[in-house]
């Protein structure tokens, strides 16, 4: 490894996890990324015509999951979150929770979008499938 690379991991390792936390925060408002998984990352468009709670198209169109209220089993809700998506950290899914409306997965299939739709109802979350 190069020498900057080197002390850059030397200087990460001595970093706590909040720290580490906020520097890939900093690191992705900086650079304009997101930690989210290539398989979550959004097709072309959406399907055209779809509304809130409507059904996705015989053809199996793409759906967005967005959770409008996390409701009182915030600890449950997180739970699902992170099983839904597992490179979603606790803090991530934490603020998802506070921060509602929020989009859980977008254009995902229409049988991904529904079971995510039923985890997070089970652990007590409002949810609308778009």
């Amino acid at each position: 490894m190069a020498k900057k690379v080197d002390e850059l991991v030397e200087e990460v390792s001595k970093l706590t996890v909040l720290e580490l936390s906020e520097l890939v925060t900093a690191l992705q408002d900086k650079l304009g990324v997101s930690a989210m998984p290539v398989a979550a990352a959004a097709p072309a468009s959406a399907p055209a015509g779809a509304t809130a709670g409507e059904e996705a198209p015989a053809e199996g169109g793409n759906q967005t999951v967005v959770m409008t209220a996390a409701g009182d089993a915030k600890i449950n809700v997180i739970k699902a979150l992170r099983e839904i998506n597992p490179n979603l950290t606790l803090m991530d899914a934490k603020g998802m929770t506070e921060a509602t409306p929020a989009e859980v997965l977008k254009d995902a299939k229409a049988e991904d979008a529904k079971a995510a739709a039923e985890k997070l109802k089970a652990a007590g979350a409002t949810v609308e499938l778009k």
